[in-house]
């Protein structure tokens, strides 16, 4: 179980199959972004010294200490200790998705977002301009329901619904299930929609080439500092829903601005599902990704 938020202790059910799974612990790699004024990293303490936070100016910070996080019963050496053998395992094993698909020439991106972003309506609209053009898949993670499975599959596209139950994100071996079922062209694409959820998912690789985040005008810019890890873990960042920007108060270049204070090197794009702004550049760099997946499947493999 995570030493965070407990999730792992539901039933995983994969394209029907279900199975359980006990996962989620997070190393936080803070950096780039305002600490707290006088925060400091709390000593490892007995349990119930491990119940002490950092108080400043009314502030309760539960995020002092090695293990950047606060479980009752547990001392932050305990807690790092968990976090390790599960992430290392985990690690492991989307190293193996990783080789995989780079054998076979698959972009994989993993899709992740807070609920009410976009996430799906954005995948049906990628999905119909590339219809015809790139051979494409969808793995798609909630909780329950296959909503959103079906919403991929109406666009002719497959698609396999992970629910994770009580869980809050997806994970390598979940991934790596996932793939057994699918039937996955080579030189295609992966697109695989997390849970929708800005903490968790940023510590669990799944063995995807990028992360991208995709931030919606309607939920306020500062989310990359309130969420850093995600923002920090994401390679490019999708500002959603652009057609809105009229009828609110977003500002814009301070969003952006907030994402690279976090993660310096994140790049950026607007989009809109509806008005199609964005659409192009986004698809461009899709293109990319999956021109240099075939040209590296074809390094590796010459012949």
């Amino acid at each position: 179980m995570c030493t965070v938020c407990g999730c792992g202790a539901g039933e995983v059910n994969i394209g029907g199959a279900g199975f359980s799974t006990r996962a989620r612990p997070k190393q936080g790699a803070t950096r780039g972004w305002k600490a707290v004024a006088g925060q400091a990293s709390a000593p490892d303490a007995s349990p119930a010294e491990s119940e002490h936070i950092h108080a400043v100016d009314h502030h309760l910070h539960f995020g002092a200490g090695p293990a950047h996080a606060h479980a009752p019963g547990l001392t932050q050496s305990q807690m790092v200790k968990i976090e390790r053998d599960i992430l290392g395992k985990n690690d492991a094993r989307a190293g193996e998705n990783r080789r995989a698909l780079a054998a076979r020439g698959i972009f994989a991106l993993n899709l992740v977002s807070s609920p009410g972003s976009g996430k799906t309506t954005l995948l049906v609209r990628t999905l119909r301009e590339l219809a015809g053009r790139i051979p494409a898949a969808v793995i798609e993670g909630d909780q329950q329901t296959e909503f959103d499975a079906e919403r991929i599959r109406a666009t002719g596209v497959p698609a396999l619904q992970i629910n994770t139950g009580k869980g809050c994100h997806l994970d390598a071996d979940m991934v790596a299930r996932a793939l057994a079922e699918l039937q996955l062209a080579d030189d295609s694409l992966l697109l695989i929609e997390n849970v929708g959820n800005l903490v968790c998912p940023a510590a669990f690789d799944l063995g995807e080439a990028h992360k991208v985040a995709i931030l919606s005008v309607t939920e306020g810019e500062d989310k990359p500092l309130k969420y850093p890890d995600m923002f920090a873990a994401a390679d490019l960042m999708l500002l959603n829903k652009v057609d809105l920007l009229p009828y609110l108060s977003f500002d814009v270049e301070r969003a952006i601005a907030y994402a690279r204070r976090v993660n310096p090197a994140i790049e950026v794009i607007r989009t809109s599902a509806t008005s199609g702004e964005g659409i192009a550049e986004w698809l461009a760099w899709l293109e990319r990704g999956m021109a240099k997946a075939r040209a590296a499947r074809r390094t590796a493999c010459p012949g």
